[in-house]
């Protein structure tokens, strides 16, 4: 038989007439490449069906087209070129084209101190759309850092003070005297809590034809917070990071500035939806707090 000769079931007309604004596949396994390294992605591909008559989509051609991206560095460049191939093979049915891609980007990180470094995963969705209004792009983030409490470390502070009150009422005041007091557990009675933390971003970026911002945005991010989550570490560089722990002290709002500022100025993002989560070790609920800018009309990410 002449594959001609197949039926394609699609092409028929609908007995149930009507427009949807999105058809297609999830969780597509596609080898991607992103920050120079290979991972396992997951693609969800679509196009509207705008004619109505229309029973369905050609889900095969969407399949095929994801192809283009396969252990090739990720950008919107080569997204955009997959999207015109969409609407290409759909033309006269969809007017609209979809297509999220989402993974674990693969930094290797460098310890505060020692040689040591190590990998850390950083979970990403891209999310491409185009239609007649042309493409849009918005990458989402998601970065662990630690936090400690500004309220805590000044209570911790206040009981140190009396400590040292109550330890040197009728003790001579030395050098000697308050260095080793100061080394040993009673010189310290009380430290302040900390927790690891969590900024979820939505990034609108511009349309360019270089690789995925995404290391660049990361890097932005950790150092404008202070305290990234580490991965390979000797007792030098956990002391280290108890070091930058205790010089940079914030709240919730304080880290969501910090990255609201930050983010203003990344040339590749226009706009922006951020939120941070301080999963707190005092209570059992978690402390929040959200920002945008030039975010009107695109949704609520979080």
């Amino acid at each position: 038989m002449n594959r001609n000769d197949l039926p394609d079931i699609a092409t028929e007309t609908s007995t149930l007439q009507g427009a949807l604004s999105r058809v297609g596949m999830e969780q597509i396994a596609l080898p991607l490449q992103v920050a120079g390294q290979g991972i396992v992605g997951r693609a969800s591909a679509g196009v509207s069906l705008d004619n109505a008559s229309a029973r369905g989509v050609h889900m095969s051609r969407l399949y095929l087209a994801l192809s283009a991206l396969e252990n090739r560095e990720l950008s919107i460049d080569e997204v955009e070129g997959v999207l015109d191939a969409f609407l290409d093979t759909h033309q006269g049915l969809s007017d609209r084209a979809f297509l999220d891609l989402s993974g674990e980007a693969m930094l290797r990180r460098p310890a505060l101190v020692s040689p040591l470094s190590g990998w850390k995963a950083y979970p990403f969705t891209l999310r491409c759309r185009k239609d007649t209004q042309g493409l849009q792009a918005t990458l989402e983030l998601t970065i662990g850092y630690s936090s400690t409490c500004p309220c805590s470390a000044a209570l911790a502070r206040q009981l140190i003070q009396q400590s040292f009150d109550e330890h040197f009422q009728d003790t001579p005041l030395t050098h000697e005297a308050v260095h080793d007091w100061l080394g040993s557990e009673q010189g310290v009675p009380a430290t302040p809590h900390s927790q690891r933390s969590q900024t979820h971003l939505s990034l609108r970026l511009k349309n360019t034809p270089e690789a995925l911002p995404l290391e660049a945005a990361i890097n932005r991010v950790e150092d404008a917070l202070g305290t990234a989550l580490q991965t390979a570490v000797k007792r030098v560089d956990e002391q280290a990071f108890a070091l930058a722990n205790g010089q940079n002290l914030m709240f919730c709002e304080d880290a969501a500035r910090r990255l609201h500022h930050t983010l203003q100025t990344q040339e590749e993002v226009i706009g922006f939806q951020l939120q941070v989560v301080h999963a707190e070790s005092l209570h059992a609920h978690d402390a929040v707090a959200s920002s945008e800018w030039n975010w009107q009309g695109c949704g609520e990410a979080f």
